[in-house]
């Protein structure tokens, strides 16, 4: 590799194609790319889920949506479409793509996008030879010599190129009028200024990473007798089904806006809770780079998404069958989650309350 060459670099293209939750760790290595060089601007190429955050990094100049095939999210897309994208790309005059993956992941289609559309230079980690595909290779270790946190992989990437950022901090701006927002639905829901509250996040994308909603409303029930604070429950557009049969089941008044906040509004709920319980999903990730007090209900379906730089209380049940990187539990029982016991989170919880307040 060779940092003088990327000193000269002056608009940037970093590549994160799968979730929210992944473009966020990626912050800190965007923050470096940034700072590295005067005046150089960062274009995020994602997914749509991706994409969604995008508003709320400051460290990117513009943000680029594709459903690229190669990923679990995307979808097939027509005879010529991607190479229809490849003159998108070309049409964005970039120096450089820094192309982010975790290690189960080839870095190798976007690179061949990248080269397509002549970007000079482009940095990945890769377990194959790529040849030509890729100016600078980073040799792909993991899992063989262990695996780091994900944000930490990213970093180690982009200093290969000589580019190190000043905070290691998640980044996600809170807006003052997504604040105002909620800070009303509170209100309306009896929660005034200045009371803590906590926010439960009950939902994830993959099914073998949410905690049973039964154990949800046995949590619940728990925590509504001691510390005894108000709860609010959080969730998207489909989830809402979810959170009704919490509610239903908890026994207990809880205010839900599931399907009532969009992403930045979200973002402003986490920052204003006291503290967030929530499995292993975007809005871990929001709370870490919120500051915000996290108890993480961490399916063991892989190791190197843990909340980074935020107190946190990790809990799971140990498995022989750990790392399985699936989506669906392929023992079919979930043990790493359903046997975490609602008491436990709850002494979890308040662990954390304990603690010092964030301010």
């Amino acid at each position: 590799m060779n940092p003088v060459r990327w000193d000269r670099v002056r608009k940037v293209l970093c590549v994160r194609l799968d979730g929210l939750g992944d473009v966020l760790m990626c912050t800190p290595a965007i923050r470096a790319l940034k700072q590295a060089r005067a005046g150089r601007s960062v274009t995020l190429l994602a997914s749509a889920a991706g994409a969604a955050v995008a508003p709320f990094i400051d460290e990117l100049d513009g943000v680029i949506s594709y459903r690229a095939p190669w990923m679990k999210s995307g979808t097939p897309q027509p005879a010529g479409a991607d190479l229809a994208f490849v003159r998108t790309l070309q049409a964005g005059g970039f120096d450089a793509a820094v192309i982010f993956t975790s290690f189960s992941q080839s870095a190798l289609p976007a690179a061949l996008l990248c080269h397509l559309a002549g970007i000079p230079n482009r940095l990945a980690h890769c377990r194959e030879n790529p040849y030509h595909l890729l100016t600078d290779w980073v040799a792909e270790r993991e899992p063989d010599t262990g695996v780091r946190h994900e944000v930490r992989r990213q970093l180690d990437l982009v200093a290969g190129v000589g580019c190190g950022p000043d905070s290691a901090k998640l980044s996600f701006r809170v807006r003052a009028h997504d604040l105002d927002h909620v800070r009303c639905r509170l209100a309306m829901a009896g929660i005034g200024a200045g009371r803590p509250w906590l926010l439960l996040h009950p939902g994830a994308s993959a099914p073998s990473r949410r905690y049973p909603p039964a154990r949800w409303a046995e949590l619940i029930a728990a925590l509504a007798a001691a510390p005894g604070y108000p709860i609010v429950l959080t969730g998207g557009p489909d989830e809402r089904d979810l959170i009704d049969q919490i509610r239903a089941a908890c026994g207990v008044p809880v205010c839900s806006l599931a399907g009532q906040l969009d992403l930045g509004q979200l973002g402003a709920a986490i920052a204003l809770a006291r503290l967030v319980v929530a499995n292993n999903t975007g809005p871990a990730h929001m709370a870490a780079a919120l500051g915000t007090p996290i108890v993480s209900l961490y399916a063991l379906t892989n190791p190197q998404h843990a909340p980074w730089q935020v107190e946190h209380q990790l809990l799971f049940h140990d498995l022989p069958c750990r790392f399985c990187y699936k989506s669906v539990c392929p023992q079919g029982h979930n043990d790493c989650l359903a046997k975490i016991a609602p008491a436990r989170v709850a002494d979890a919880v308040r662990g954390l309350l304990a603690g010092p307040r964030k301010v």
